[in-house]
């Protein structure tokens, strides 16, 4: 299993301010950050929960894993 389970989309926010993101724009409900080495934005929806697949897909444009997303998100 691999831990991931849907979170707001502002602890997922914090976790983007903390690991060094900007938040560039907002356009309609997206919210869009970017960091200095990435390919793409982030791109985050601000609805209630954001789904797994969301949270994954952005961890795979951070190149992060799992493991260290919520290692982060425990000291948050």
């Amino acid at each position: 299993m691999s831990g991931l389970t849907p979170i707001s989309w502002k602890k997922f926010e914090k976790f983007l301010l903390h690991i060094g993101c900007e938040f560039k724009r907002e356009k309609g409900d997206h919210r869009i950050y970017s960091k200095f080495g990435l390919k793409r934005p982030v791109v985050i929806p601000r609805d209630t929960q954001l789904p797994i697949f969301i949270i994954r897909n952005n961890l795979r444009i951070l190149g992060f894993d799992v493991e260290d997303y919520l290692r982060v998100l425990e000291d948050l």
